[in-house]
């Protein structure tokens, strides 16, 4: 019987241990929807002031890779997950051999890697836009390729915009990708957007699926900036983004929480990538949805049912970078500026040092009108100089 058979049969209910790989401030949510449900939380993440850790039951402070402190996480936990893609897959195989891990290494192993995951969507029948796998200089495509212009892409350890850059011809991409130590690639075309959403949803072990509305996304320097739920964009992209993530998920054999991206171009969607864990996007859930996508995940770990992912309330989410601090490092940005509003949530993730392009927190308006709410976010993200 393999670990996932019998946790399908298996619920873990309070006051059980739960394992998280990662520290981060998706950790940290999942730790705060963990308490609230009764069940104590073990962290493994090397950053000793890691947000997670340093309001979890324990944190072990080492590597994802650290065998021994794998088996004591392993030891401790009656089930374990993860808070971002980059944790080593074999890590998680190692932690499958005695405990249900989820999501799965095998769905972590083709999300961490680009070539695996653009082949793989393609190969299931999603659409993806036009892109060439680079491992040699030679397989950049000539001039003449329609691909132009591109985005070079690093296969491996890509998020936030980071290890990709914009290309305008071959000879461009020839310098990127000596620039990018001649790293496996994908170059992917740049097309004209109309704009951008996202679907976060849950899949549990029995392939229930609870999918949150589709969001309406903007970045700033390949950094979300904001989100808007429910997208502005016709109903007929949000229920076929909707259908498309859950297509994705049921292609990989998901369990957990899957944030899905996508491209609109011409009307038409395009899969851009996926992410095996919550997702920015989703942040939203906390405010303004029965259950959010941090209590998801913990019910998909330990065999719940799935809560409701109905959204009561239309929501703005807005990103709060490190950018926004000021030079000194005893201030803070004026919150005096957000919290007047009565209809704002601001979130902070406890992070001990801000930088630029670093998450430090979120805010989101809530209202009964989705174009109020967005109204509102844009006056406050202004004032709070974000962007500028």
């Amino acid at each position: 019987m393999t670990h996932q058979t019998a946790h399908q049969n298996t619920v873990i209910l309070p006051p059980a241990m739960l394992g998280m790989l990662g520290g981060g401030q998706l950790g940290r949510f999942f730790v705060i929807a963990a308490h609230e449900m009764g069940y104590k939380v073990t962290v493994l993440d090397p950053d000793a002031n890691s947000p997670a850790g340093k309001i979890a039951d324990a944190h072990i402070c080492a590597a994802f890779d650290d065998k021994a402190a794998l088996l004591k996480l392993a030891n401790a936990c009656a089930a374990i997950s993860t808070e971002f893609e980059n944790v080593p897959a074999d890590s998680l195989s190692f932690l499958a051999q005695t405990k249900p891990v989820l999501p799965s290494a095998y769905s972590v192993a083709i999300a961490q890697h680009r070539v695996s995951e653009k082949n793989f969507l393609k190969h299931a029948g999603l659409p993806v836009a036009p892109y060439a796998v680079i491992n040699e200089i030679d397989d950049l495509p000539d001039d003449a390729s329609d691909i132009y212009p591109a985005i070079l892409k690093v296969a491996r350890f890509g998020y936030d915009g980071k290890g990709q850059t914009r290309v305008k011809d071959q000879h461009e991409a020839q310098l990127a990708f000596v620039a990018f130590e001649r790293e496996e690639c994908v170059l992917e075309k740049m097309l004209k957007l109309d704009y951008e959403v996202s679907v976060v949803l849950a899949r549990d072990v029995r392939g229930n699926v609870a999918t949150f509305p589709t969001a309406e996304n903007s970045h700033l320097n390949g950094i979300l900036d904001v989100s808007i739920v429910p997208a502005r964009g016709s109903d007929t992209i949000s229920h076929q983004a909707q259908k498309l993530a859950v297509m994705v998920a049921e292609k990989l054999a998901y369990t957990g929480v899957l944030g899905v991206e996508f491209f609109v171009c011409n009307g038409e969607l395009l899969v851009n990538e996926m992410a095996p864990r919550p997702h920015n996007s989703g942040h939203y859930t906390i405010d303004a949805c029965v259950t959010n996508q941090f209590e998801q995940q913990v019910r998909v770990m330990t065999g719940l049912p799935l809560g409701s992912a109905r959204q009561h309330s239309p929501a703005v989410m807005v990103n709060l970078l490190g950018d926004i601090w000021p030079a000194d490092d005893a201030a803070a940005p004026e919150w005096q500026l957000a919290l007047n509003n009565p209809q704002l949530k601001l979130h902070m993730y406890g992070k001990h040092e801000a930088r630029s392009g670093r998450k430090m927190g979120h805010f989101t308006m809530i209202n009964v009108s989705r174009d109020e709410a967005l109204k509102q976010a844009m006056q406050i993200r202004a004032e709070l100089n974000i962007g500028d």
